[in-house]
């Protein structure tokens, strides 16, 4: 059984993309650790790349050249400051050549070295990359790569589930039905099975302080993208809309940091509509800075990465959220119900389409709000499955391949999904309902499968096709 942690499913990096981004500089880090030990980075002579399927397809537009190159050079995505990458980039190019880890200097032409194979799939997985070595007496050997979505990597001929960090899980979870089995029999909420499962893995103290890191975190993205004017890169010229929103929300009153921020939306009306505002507000603005290159969470994939921050200010804004108790009850009771769907199914949208990825993230919001406005475990499955429920067969068609259209407002749609379907739960009997979670999740797999390739993130289909623009890669 797969073991998945919180912080498996909640990872703080770098956009655009968690399967296209993340995954494949987590992959370039792997490959080099490879060599820092025997023989030496300094035994390198030459690296090559070959980026396959959606990876290549999408790749420009998602930024896996960057990313891949990043990674090799022992870059991290957490810790890199993120105004420093285009430079970092643009240095290979000029230069023809690759700083490795700080350690040894190469040739490298990313023309010539960096190969974007638009009509070629591998077999084991939409999001393939290769990367080769050479080394000084002429030994050569490839490693093969798949980037299966939310920034988890698997090695070729290495089984997803394996790890060198197992564990034994108090609570061994695989599906929506055992989870229930486990809150009934203990008489607790989704959230404090989690966190005793957690225990195997760290202290209680360490998850919690994570647990509120990776909060920070979505709060500084939130901040910085109501604070960021301009267009966002990749050449769709699209405008950055929650800077003139927040302000136009907040009648122009300049607030000094982002708890600040926090305070002041809590001193305006709770009406519907302004509330619905400042959801759609949330939401654009960390996916605003997710398509420019930004700090983001994976939440559980960076394209989806403004669903739980928004659902999560919502809640601290609006519904009394107040207490960092309520803020990791949250964060639990989301990451359970993220890795359900990554072990039965899938979150990553070259698998699955769009229902991958902002369908997953708006389940984890829905029952992750339930619980912490007082619904019983049986009431936030069931608010997860409302949310999947009514994203089911949602197609993946970023236009130029950049996550910028449709990407950025289908977090907005996400986001309120989440809260009506947590509203519709608290409203109803989960003993009446016809649709289990663990249904709805075999549904959305079933229809992964039957789901036409053009629409799983390739840009060969949907609004991608339909709508003209002038980016090579597409």
């Amino acid at each position: 059984m797969e073991q998945i942690s919180v912080f498996d499913i909640f990872k703080i990096g770098v956009g655009p993309s968690s399967s296209h981004t993340m995954g494949p500089w987590r992959a370039a880090q792997q490959f080099i650790n490879l060599y820092k030990v025997n023989p030496g980075i300094h035994k390198i002579k030459r690296i090559h790349v070959d980026l396959y399927g959606s990876l290549a397809k999408t790749g420009k537009g998602h930024g896996t050249d960057i990313a891949v190159l990043l990674g090799l050079m022992g870059e991290d995505p957490v810790t890199i400051e993120v105004n420093s990458i285009n430079p970092k980039f643009e240095k290979i190019h000029q230069t023809k050549t690759l700083e490795i880890c700080g350690e040894q200097v190469i040739t490298f032409d990313p023309d010539t070295d960096l190969i974007f194979h638009f009509d070629k799939s591998l077999p084991g997985h939409p999001n393939t990359l290769t990367l080769t070595v050479t080394m000084m007496d002429g030994f050569e050997e490839s490693h093969t790569y798949y980037s299966v979505g939310g920034g988890f990597v698997v090695k070729e001929g290495a089984a997803e589930n394996d790890s060198t960090n197992s564990v034994q899980l108090p609570f061994p979870i695989e599906t929506a039905a055992d989870l229930k089995k486990y809150c009934e029999e203990q008489k607790v909420g989704i959230s404090e099975i989690v966190m005793q499962n957690e225990l195997a893995w760290r202290p209680q103290e360490a998850t919690i302080s994570g647990c509120l890191e990776i909060w920070d975190a979505m709060r500084e993205c939130v901040y910085r993208g109501v604070n960021t004017e301009g267009v966002l890169p990749g050449g769709l010229n699209v405008k950055r809309r929650a800077y003139e929103m927040s302000r136009r929300l907040l009648n122009g009153i300049a607030c000094k940091d982002s708890k600040d921020f926090i305070r002041q939306i809590q001193a305006t009306s709770n009406i519907f509509q302004n509330t619905l505002n400042w959801v759609s507000c949330f939401a654009l603005s960390v996916n605003e800075e997710n398509a420019a290159f930004g700090r983001v969470v994976t939440a559980p994939t960076n394209g989806a990465s403004g669903v739980i921050p928004a659902v999560l200010m919502y809640y601290v804004c609006f519904a009394g959220g107040t207490e960092e108790k309520d803020i990791i009850r949250f964060m639990t009771v989301a990451a359970e119900i993220g890795s359900i769907f990554k072990k039965r199914s899938t979150i990553s949208a070259a698998m699955g389409g769009c229902q991958a990825e902002i369908g997953v993230s708006s389940a984890m919001a829905a029952a992750a709000l339930t619980e912490c406005l007082g619904g019983n475990p049986n009431q936030a499955m069931m608010a997860a499955e409302i949310a999947m429920e009514h994203h089911l067969g949602l197609t993946c068609d970023p236009i130029g391949g950049l996550v910028q259209i449709p990407c950025i407002e289908r977090n907005t749609m996400g986001a309120i999904k989440a809260i009506t379907a947590c509203q519709l739960a608290l409203q109803g009997n989960p003993d009446t309902a016809k649709v289990s979670l663990d249904g709805v999740i075999k549904t959305m797999w079933e229809t992964a499968l039957d789901m036409n390739e053009k629409y799983k993130e390739t840009s060969d289909g949907g609004l991608a096709t339909n709508i003209p623009v002038n980016i090579s890669e597409c």
